[in-house]
Formats: structure tokens, sequence, C-alpha cells
């Protein structure tokens, strides 16, 4: 199958990967768009997991303020290399992160720096709606596991659809960046201020 330009820039448009990668995922794939993105989210994936114990010591700590002057983002990105920290990608990154913080509201960056007595509240509420609505007790612990599975998706950064294109995550944006860029990654912290919030 011939692979198109317009078919490399859709994926492109869609992952931010390189023409290059993009043109061999789909050259793979056959042209399968779908399978091409999966494809591309493994490789990033692949680098992520190789660079993930190495120290990110260096980075840069990125503001978005939302018009108005009412709600502020300062988000932590940190990297390898002060050279990485320089570049344009992972500064546009950051600045994407900040922003996707302050539209999506995430408690915080990764599962375990949820605090556990928010999802045990979680946790009570939905039993109790569980059994009010007349569901047996066996399947009722089936039924809260999955409701806080997926609230802990809705609360928690990284698993939360980036709000610039919801068919990645933004783990999978961050693997992306990793991919690309060669060198772990990690966003370290965040904090969110709001007027009268």
């Amino acid at each position: 199958m011939k692979i198109t330009s317009q078919m490399v820039k859709e994926l492109r448009d869609k992952t931010n990967a390189g023409m290059m990668d993009c043109k061999k995922a789909l050259t793979e794939t056959e042209g399968d768009l779908e399978k091409a993105v999966d494809l591309l989210r493994q490789k990033g994936l692949a680098v992520a997991q190789k660079r993930a114990d190495r120290a990110t010591s260096e980075g840069i700590v990125e503001c978005y303020i939302h018009a108005g002057g009412k709600l502020g983002v300062m988000v932590e990105v940190g990297c390898e290399t002060d050279f990485v920290a320089k570049t344009d990608d992972f500064q546009a990154f950051a600045r994407d992160i900040a922003m996707h913080v302050a539209a999506s509201n995430p408690v915080a960056v990764s599962r375990e720096e949820i605090p556990a007595e928010m999802i045990d509240r979680e946790r009570e509420i939905y039993k109790a709606q569980a059994l009010d609505s007349g569901k047996p007790e066996n399947i009722v612990d089936k039924i809260v596991s999955g409701k806080i599975d997926k609230y802990v998706s809705e609360i928690c950064l990284m698993e939360q659809k980036f709000v610039k294109n919801p068919d990645l995550s933004v783990q999978d944006l961050l693997n992306e960046l990793i991919a690309k860029m060669g060198e772990n990654i990690s966003i370290k912290r965040f904090a969110r201020f709001q007027i009268g919030g």
C-alpha cells in the first residue's frame, strides 16, 4: 500500500511523533492509522521504561495564568540535562501540562500521591449507593472497585486525557516526549491557585 503524505500528516497530528517515525509506523502497519498510533505509543513506552531509573535533576518551572488572572498554575518538569530543558519541545510540553492542570484540576501527579482518605471516602459513598440500589453483597465490591478505578483515573494527572488531544493521556504525551528527547523526563509536582477556590 502506498503511504501518502496526507496519511503521515494525520498520524503526526495525532501523535506528535517525527515524520520518519510516522512513515515507518504506517509502512509496518500497512497504512492502518489506529495500529500505527498503537505502535508509536508502544515504542514511546519502551523508551520511557528504559530511561525511567535515570535522575531528572535538571528542568524548568513553568507557569500558566488563565485569562483574567483568577486562575494560575505552576508546574515543575524535570529532565536529565540542561540541554533538553532549553529545547522548544520540552518547554512547550511544560506549558501544555500547566495549561492542562488549570483546565482539568487533578488532585495529584500519580495514583500513589492521592490521599488515602479521599479514596476511602469515595469507596464508602460508592458502597452505600450500590447497597441502597439493592445490588447483592457479592457484586458490590466489584462495582465499587470499578468506580474507584474510574475516579482515580479522572483525578490523577498522569492518567487524565490530555485536554488538547483526548486520544492521549498525559502519560502517553510524556512517553512520546521521552522517546523524542532520548532522556528521562518527569512531571515532579504542580500547584494550582484559584481566586475564591
